[in-house]
Formats: C-alpha cells, sequence, structure tokens
C-alpha cells in the first residue's frame, strides 16, 4: 500500500516547484509610441530643462536610442506626436464652445482664451512646444505648425467676433472682429510663455478671469 506521504509518481511536491522566472511584459501595439510622448513631454516639465536629447529619453525609458527609432523616424516625428496631441485636445473643446448654443460671440471668445490657459497649466510640457521654447534647435516646421495652430485660434476667434461687433451695431464688424481677435491671441500667447519663461512659477490663469472681463 502507498505511504500517504509520498507523493504520486510524475508529481512534483510543492517543495520541488522551481520559483516562476518574472518576464517583462512586452507594451501593446501603439503602448510604446504613448509611453516615449509622456516621456518627452516629461521632461519639457523640468524648469530650466535643456534640449532633450534621444540619449536622455531612452535612458528614462530604460530602452536603447534604437528603440525608440522603431516607433518614431526622427526626433521631429515625436515632437509632431506632442503637437498632434496638442491640436486634437485644443480643438475638439473649441468645436463643442461653438456648438454650444445660447452663448454669445463675446462669451464664445472669452471660454476659448480659457481653454487654452487651461489647457497649458495642466500641461507644462507642452506649453514650452506651443510658445516654441522646446523647439529652438528642433526642424523649422514643427515651430511652423505651432505658428499655423495659433493662426487657426485667431481665425476662430476673429468669426466669434464679428458677430459680436455686428450686433454692438460696429459700422465695421469684420476690421473690429480683426483686431481684437488678433489682440486677444497675442495676449493667451504672452500668458504661456510667462508661464514658461518663469518655471512654471507664474499661473498664466493668475487673474484670468478679471483681465478676460476688461479685455474681452
Amino acid at each position: 500500500m502507498q505511504n500517504e506521504e509520498t507523493a504520486a509518481p510524475g508529481v512534483e511536491t510543492p517543495a520541488e516547484t522551481p520559483a516562476a522566472v518574472p518576464t517583462r511584459k512586452r507594451p501593446k501595439p501603439g503602448e510604446r509610441r504613448v509611453q516615449i510622448l509622456q516621456a518627452l513631454a516629461a521632461m519639457l516639465e523640468q524648469p530650466g530643462a535643456e534640449r532633450v536629447t534621444t540619449a536622455a529619453l531612452a535612458a528614462r525609458l530604460e530602452v536603447s536610442e534604437a528603440a525608440l527609432y522603431r516607433h518614431f523616424a526622427s526626433k521631429a516625428q515625436m515632437f509632431e506626436g506632442l503637437i498632434d496631441f496638442i491640436e486634437q485636445s485644443v480643438f475638439t473643446l473649441v468645436n463643442q464652445i461653438l456648438e454650444r448654443e445660447g452663448a454669445t460671440g463675446s462669451q464664445q471668445a472669452a471660454r476659448i482664451l480659457t481653454l487654452l490657459v487651461q489647457f497649458a497649466e495642466r500641461n507644462p510640457g507642452m506649453t514650452r512646444v506651443m510658445v516654441g521654447d522646446a523647439l529652438v534647435f528642433e526642424n523649422e516646421r514643427l515651430q511652423q505648425r505651432m505658428n499655423q495652430f495659433f493662426d487657426k485660434i485667431e481665425a476662430t476667434l476673429r468669426q466669434v467676433l464679428r458677430g459680436a461687433a455686428a450686433a454692438d451695431g460696429s459700422a465695421t464688424p469684420s476690421v473690429d472682429a480683426q483686431v481684437r481677435a488678433a489682440a486677444l491671441t497675442a495676449f493667451v500667447v504672452g500668458q504661456l510663455q510667462r508661464f514658461a519663461r518663469s518655471g512654471f512659477r507664474r499661473a498664466p490663469s493668475e487673474h484670468l478671469d478679471a483681465t478676460i472681463a476688461l479685455i474681452v
């Protein structure tokens, strides 16, 4: 009769089972791209940060530089990924503001300015991209894209303010809207620049409601 303390043939006892070897989980498709962009944005959030190199970015992610280039053809393409995020995030919300019924042109303009400031305050690294500080030594087309971003913001403000000027009885609503839109765009860019160049100490939302009430 088999001893009860003896294991059945071919079955290992718990003491004989080797410990499981931890394996590094492979990122899902597209997940590594997101991780790279998140790491780049985080590095840009460091006040006084110098130009971000691919070597430093790879070290932060604990991968090789070659691993970065499997997901992005160049560092410029990484910055384009951040700009894509900025454009999609901001203009999705701008469109929601424009589609909201019952708001005047001035109210829409104020909400767009507030949106831009709040987005920048929540994403300091992105702010350095928006104002161009992080793009100084990068491909020129990146700065051109950010210039186009603010041109589109100004055009949107001009659109909503034209109706407001006409409602106020302006004899030249298009001209008035153009002047105001340019001034408001310059204001918000200035707020973002001050935020970035203060090392993110001067919040762009400081006195924002009072300032908007004066200029919109």
